[in-house]
């Protein structure tokens, strides 16, 4: 499936409250979304026929366009129910979600206070991010040479489109050099994220992670943490500066696309994947299965 393009897969996508086959779910080249970044957007996952959390991130969709400035024009409950529908009409039960909002085309100019706010969902099969081999081992991550914004800057809690342009071109740099993500770092020079994905770090049987002042606050973030406090891990939210980086033992990354993966490898720093990786590794499949969760 990776050899086809995404304008030529099959199936149906839904547009603006209707349901239009793949190839017919076009927007115009002088759409906002396309020249401004006036576009937020959501990754989700589907395991066993069930969206993990669908009702959070339609919520957090909401949210991020109202700090873009701009009203999705479809409830909660209306996204949520049009997921579930293209999720079954698509015939899968593990795959991939992706709700998108975006100005339209009726004016072009940084100002466009009257286009039409379009919403659209796509729902393909996807496996991890991560080829399943280098997550057993842990991934390799290279340092970022962009940073995530000053919050003054930039409206970074919202998953807006604009704010992954840097990431793209940290984890194409990342590629290009032979790992497999970038590590970045906010404005002031402390530990932030990866370039899709948050960061954890373990030490003396606790967990740290960055507070998530600048970056967004993943919602796979926030169910690893609840899930390792389950397990009594200690977790630690602050402030972590790259030096520190030499005394962690080991690392992992969450998000939707990432899910929980652990991390061999950041520039001249090397972790182990250890025993409480490999927990919330196994913790957060049993979570997000639904099968196995209703049986608990």
């Amino acid at each position: 499936m990776a050899s086809v393009p995404f304008d030529q897969m099959d199936g149906e996508i839904w547009y603006n409250g209707e349901f239009v086959p793949w190839a017919d779910a076009k927007l115009h080249v002088l759409s906002h979304g396309l020249h401004y970044a006036s576009a937020v957007f959501e990754g989700e996952r589907a395991y066993g026929g069930k969206i993990f959390k669908l009702t959070e991130h339609t919520e957090r969709l909401h949210n991020s366009a109202e700090i873009l400035g701009f009203k999705i024009p479809y409830s909660v409950a209306e996204l949520d129910k049009a997921c579930e529908e293209l999720l079954e009409r698509q015939g899968f039960s593990d795959a991939y979600v992706r709700p998108i909002a975006w100005r339209g085309s009726e004016m072009m100019g940084v100002s466009a206070q009257n286009n039409r706010i379009n919403t659209a969902i796509a729902i393909w099969q996807w496996p991890s991010y991560f080829k399943p081999e280098e997550r057993l081992k842990g991934i390799r991550l290279d340092m970022a040479e962009y940073r995530r914004p000053d919050p003054r800057t930039a409206p970074s809690k919202s998953k807006a489109a604009g704010l992954y342009m840097i990431c793209t071109l940290s984890k194409h740099r990342a590629e290009t050099r032979g790992y497999a993500d970038a590590l970045m770092l906010d404005w002031r020079g402390r530990v932030a994220e990866a370039t899709g994905a948050n960061v954890f770090f373990v030490k003396d049987g606790a967990i740290h992670t960055p507070d998530p002042d600048c970056f967004l606050d993943g919602i796979t973030r926030r169910t690893v943490i609840d899930l390792a406090r389950a397990r009594g891990y200690e977790i630690i939210e602050r402030a972590i500066m790259p030096e520190e980086l030499e005394g962690f033992e080991e690392c992992f990354l969450t998000g939707t696309a990432a899910e929980v993966t652990p991390v061999s490898e950041i520039g001249p720093y090397s972790f182990v994947p250890g025993e409480i990786s490999a927990n919330l590794v196994n913790d957060y499949m049993q979570a997000v299965q639904p099968l196995r969760a209703a049986a608990e």
